[in-house]
């Protein structure tokens, strides 16, 4: 049978550690001065690809992880700083690369991965598959997966609306909190993982 606690309990864990309300002044940073109809693009992506890594740890993270002897740590480290670089873009307005490129990459990277699909949640769905008994249990943790992924597919769909009040001066003090918000995550990250290190040895 579906188990609502384990639904309940996956989702609020998942929701902390994704944090949709967090990410829409990051997400609206990342996509500014793009038409309307490319940004909704851009988010149904960053879910899709957010939803497939989270659903291909879920499946078989712990192999993939043991195959690549890559500890969960190093996972958070290497997180932490491709979100570190993304940020000081932010930050200092760096626009370099030709548009289409940067178009597929905000979708795919830091968005997809590592903002959304995050060690962290990478983790706590890798353990609640595992902790998950029979078929009720898997549905339940599964159902939580995808509800999570409609909710931040929601929240940044229609975060666009506030790109359409504030204008262009608005924009540009959100993308300097996002790249500020950003760069705050990324540092905590890179210290969640080395603290982890140093435990462990």
């Amino acid at each position: 049978m579906f188990d609502v606690a384990i639904f309940g309990s996956l989702f609020l864990t998942l929701f902390v550690i994704m944090d949709p309300p967090g990410i829409t002044p990051i997400f609206l940073g990342l996509t500014a001065g793009r038409p309307a109809k490319m940004q909704r693009r851009m988010a149904f992506q960053a879910v899709c690809v957010a939803f497939g890594v989270i659903a291909l740890f879920g499946v078989v993270g712990h192999q993939i992880l043991d195959y690549l002897h890559v500890s969960v740590p190093a996972l958070m480290i290497a997180g932490g700083l491709l979100l570190l670089l993304v940020a000081l873009d932010l930050l200092t307005g760096k626009t370099d690369e030709p548009k289409q490129t940067k178009d597929v990459n905000v979708a795919l990277v830091p968005l997809g991965m590592p903002l959304l699909a995050g060690p962290g949640a990478i983790v706590a769905v890798i353990l609640a598959v595992q902790n998950a008994d029979g078929l009720g249990g898997q549905l339940s943790v599964w159902s939580a997966i995808v509800a999570m992924h409609v909710v931040l597919w929601l929240v940044m769909r229609y975060s666009l609306v506030i790109i359409r009040v504030i204008k262009d001066g608005g924009v540009v003090l959100v993308t300097r909190l996002a790249g500020m918000m950003l760069s705050a995550i990324a540092v905590q990250q890179i210290i969640n993982g080395v603290t982890q290190v140093i435990q462990a040895s």
